[in-house]
């Protein structure tokens, strides 16, 4: 064995091991791709079969306490970043019983294992705990969430850093590549702008989304900083999902005139909207020492990551079954 190949050998051992729950999902995904050349990556996927990937990867049933603490047990992480959880707002109303279980209960569980056995935990939240009356929301203020989605994700915050209080929980909203193409509201807009499709973009709904791999860089510097307690972690630029559509479009130079403006109330969906989700991160910035990137740094991150053809390289990971 040279040298080269035992330091390497010797450095992959003693590297820390960060265990990332949801990981064939956006966020779990292009977080454990990014981190997996910086440290050891072990990732548990269930739902979507995954294959072939860089880093290390467990099937396992989350919604099961005890299969999850023998993974936990025989992984022996380091950290843990949980982004799993039933995110679909109309799903959730759907399956109340299911968003309760992975949203609310599982995180706890996480909670309490990470607190017992000196674990880092970082827990992946949302800015939907808000009602989005007024916007402009701090990490103080108090949630008002609406629908089922909203109010599992605030119980898992609760129970997170009720049995973990040294845990980190970040409210995020993000964009970028998924394994389907469908995930992100970015992919709507570019699928349907890229072929000429007339597309809705609401006119009464706000958000602060941050590029995947910007909020995933972002994560890890928290993760090293071990950082606790509640953190907005989005972009420091609001605007509504028609402005995003628009800058899609400039971005990739697609027409500005297929994207039509309507109200959320007229898209007939089930679960309401909440209209203005702008969080302020002061306080993020102020701890790291630097501004969150704009929606303009976002956007060029994901048109170079098009262009370089990443799309076709994350569906190569899903496995068919």
């Amino acid at each position: 064995m040279t040298d080269s190949v035992m330091t390497a050998s010797v450095t992959a051992a003693s590297a820390a091991t960060v265990l990332i729950t949801g990981a064939s999902g956006l966020l779990g995904l292009n977080l454990s791709l990014s981190l997996q050349d910086k440290t050891r990556v072990v990732g548990i996927c269930h739902q979507t079969h995954l294959q072939n990937t860089p880093f290390e990867l467990i099937e396992a049933d989350l919604t099961d306490r005890q299969r999850l603490e023998q993974v936990l047990n025989s992984v022996k992480p380091d950290a843990i970043v949980n982004c799993a959880a039933l995110a679909g707002l109309d799903r959730c109303e759907e399956n109340p019983e299911l968003a309760q279980r992975i949203n609310a209960e599982m995180p706890g569980w996480l909670a309490t294992w990470s607190n017992n056995n000196g674990c880092r935990l970082v827990h992946i939240s949302t800015d939907a705990v808000f009602d989005g009356v007024t916007g402009g929301y701090r990490e103080t203020d108090p949630t008002h969430p609406l629908g089922r989605y909203a109010i599992t994700k605030l119980g898992g915050e609760q129970n997170v850093l009720m049995n973990n209080p040294d845990a980190l929980v970040c409210r995020v909203v993000f964009y970028g590549c998924s394994t389907s193409g469908k995930r992100s509201l970015v992919e709507y807009f570019y699928n349907n702008l890229s072929a000429g499709n007339s597309v809705n973009g609401f006119t009464d709904v706000f958000f602060c989304p941050l590029f995947v791999m910007d909020l995933s860089n972002i994560l890890w510097r928290m993760i090293q900083r071990r950082l606790s307690g509640l953190y907005h972690v989005v972009s420091p630029e609001c605007l509504s999902k028609y402005d995003f559509g628009v800058q899609v479009a400039r971005t990739f130079g697609f027409s500005e005139n297929l994207i039509k403006p309507i109200s959320w109330r007229d898209a007939g969906l089930r679960a309401a909207r909440s209209p203005n989700l702008r969080l302020l991160t002061g306080k993020i910035q102020n701890t790291l020492g630097e501004a969150m990137p704009d929606q303009a740094a976002g956007l060029q991150g994901f048109r170079k990551q098009v262009e370089a053809g990443y799309p076709t390289y994350i569906k190569s990971f899903v496995k068919m079954v």
